[in-house]
């Protein structure tokens, strides 16, 4: 007769899982302490943040939207999702998966000659606006997924890139309702 098999809610170290990258969308009541509150259940528990961003979303609500990219396995992103939920000022948790994400960076670079001409066709290329300039510099504004700010920043560095500003990942998601 065999042994009936032993079940544990927690995964199995024998099988690995794969870490994917989430993206959660977190409207949270605008008071003070609030976001420290996201933060710290993040750093408390010792999930990593790739990207955050905040902003208020309805003003006459007093509502503001909290954009946190997070990665880990998917036990791991289903337990950041209900500590989020069980948090008091946490009005609505939403995955934005297949959603529609978008970031701004803002890049310096200074370059004359051939180089000026490069960063400046390169910029083009990549649908980004000048705005800032001076005989030495220019300052881009470059919009879009992570992976095309990514290889903007690439190319420029080899151009004489001198600084790099990133908003961090906006998102929502695609579709009439919210």
């Amino acid at each position: 007769m065999s042994e009936p098999l032993k079940q544990s809610h927690y995964p199995s170290p024998s099988r690995s899982q794969e870490v994917v990258s989430r993206t959660l969308s977190v409207i949270v009541d605008n008071e003070p302490g609030v976001l420290a509150r996201v933060i710290g259940l993040f750093a408390g528990r010792g999930y990593n943040i790739e990207s955050l961003t905040v902003t208020e979303v309805e003003h006459e609500k007093h509502l503001s939207r909290i954009t946190i990219v997070t990665n880990g396995t998917p036990v791991v992103i289903q337990q950041i999702k209900t500590q989020l939920e069980r948090l008091d000022r946490v009005r609505d948790l939403t995955e934005e998966g297949g959603g529609i994400e978008r970031e701004l960076a803002l890049v310096k670079v200074a370059g004359k000659g051939e180089k000026r001409i490069e960063a400046l066709r390169l910029a083009e290329i990549f649908r980004s606006k000048v705005v800032d300039t001076s005989t030495e510099h220019f300052v881009f504004e470059v919009t879009g997924k992570s992976s095309k700010i990514e290889t903007f920043i690439q190319l420029m560095s080899e151009l004489g890139l001198v600084e790099v500003s990133r908003t961090g990942i906006a998102a929502i998601g695609r579709g009439a309702v919210a």
